[in-house]
């Protein structure tokens, strides 16, 4: 494959940093890097507290756990998602209520939530596609005037913002992921950030397998016992090394990719003027990070050919998320509320670009010329 969608990222500092960490024969989880990783989350976002995790599905996990959802409690979501987001709640036992999403960005559309909530209604999951923020103002609205939590879906939203404020940081909890193919990699791995105080301990014990090590280790108890549940959410330290030498260099990735996504809308776009495909669209109030340029042609059998004409020339172009409301588990564990007017509309037509750090603007050309040609000749 000549250009293949994803490309984890690599700064050149990675190696070093995870030979400080064998060096230091401290290879676990909660060294330095993590504590550095950590702070980084919480001074760009401002969040009380954030933690990494092995994975955003193990901090989605957690976020479950801090609910205290259960058995007979209702959850509502888009379908249009990983099936992390859902599986951390099925996991506890709840019902998920999926809901339509928005025709322009693919998030859960806010106006259709409060028709789906019940006397059984406990959290609400905005999912925060390709980085771009979900409507935030009125869903915490709806959530404080029906007293329901919010958790944060931001696996693709680090160095996003809705009206300034970092996503992961408008909810009761946010959760990211460090996953290979994110704008900043672990290899495996996630964070789970925390806006109330009084909800940290509880975490750090979850995270540590139900007990409070992480008390003993700070000094404020002479030996830790099990006293809750939890497993093992916490990554090793050579993960956080590996991540600590992209998070030094945010801003350098975020703004690289941004020339990338920006090259693929200019040269695109006068194929969405005419009509033949439609283009991301970026809320006044929102600030993305770029970490997904995708199209939406005008139908699937368009998409399937249009992939297949990439992939003879050598580029890698995929679909997204099969709806969570149409699989098995789907319909065994929830129920879709409402009419799904663009959920399943949105999975047949939209198609994922190559989109990574250092993609380089020459392989943006190439992508958007081998688009032109399949529309010329159609």
């Amino acid at each position: 494959m000549g250009i293949s969608f994803n490309v984890p990222p690599y700064i050149g500092r990675e190696q070093d940093y995870i030979m400080e960490v064998i060096k230091a024969h401290k290879i676990c989880g909660d060294g330095e890097f993590t504590k550095k990783c950590n702070k980084w989350i919480e001074d760009k976002t401002g969040v009380t507290k954030a933690l990494l995790t092995t994975a955003c599905s193990t901090a989605l996990d957690m976020a479950a756990i801090l609910t205290e959802v259960g058995p007979g409690d209702e959850v509502i979501l888009p379908s249009f998602t990983f099936v992390s987001t859902a599986n951390a709640f099925v996991l506890r036992g709840a019902t998920l209520v999926f809901v339509d999403i928005r025709p322009d960005t693919q998030n859960i559309d806010e106006k259709l939530i409060e028709d789906a909530i019940t006397d059984r209604t406990k959290v609400i999951v905005p999912v925060h596609y390709a980085g771009v923020a979900c409507e935030m103002d009125t869903i915490m609205e709806i959530a404080k005037r029906h007293n329901l939590l919010v958790v944060e879906d931001a696996a693709q939203g680090v160095m996003s913002e809705y009206k300034g404020r970092g996503l992961g940081s408008i909810g009761d909890y946010g959760c990211y992921s460090f996953h290979e193919t994110k704008n900043y990699s672990m290899g495996e791995g996630g964070a789970l950030l925390i806006k109330d105080e009084a909800k940290v301990d509880r975490a750090e014990i979850i995270r540590e397998k139900g007990t409070d090590r992480s008390k003993f280790l700070k000094g404020v108890i002479d030996k830790y016992t099990w006293v809750d549940m939890g497993s093992s959410y916490l990554p090793s330290e050579m993960n956080a090394a590996y991540l600590w030498a992209q998070l030094e260099a945010a801003d350098e990735i975020n703004n690289n990719r941004l020339a990338s996504w920006n090259a693929y809308y200019e040269q695109l776009k006068p194929l969405a003027d005419a009509g033949r495909i439609e283009l991301p669209v970026i809320p006044a109030e929102c600030k993305h990070n770029a970490h997904m340029f995708y199209i939406k042609t005008k139908d699937i059998d368009e998409r399937t050919a249009l992939a297949s004409y990439l992939k003879e020339n050598g580029i890698l172009a995929v679909f997204h998320y099969v709806p969570l409301h149409s699989a098995p588990a789907g319909s065994k564990f929830g129920r879709f509320h409402g009419e799904d007017k663009y959920t399943t509309n949105t999975f047949e037509r939209l198609l994922r670009l190559p989109m990574y750090y250092e993609l380089g603007l020459d392989n943006v050309g190439m992508i958007c010329d081998k688009i032109k040609e399949f529309y010329a000749a159609r």
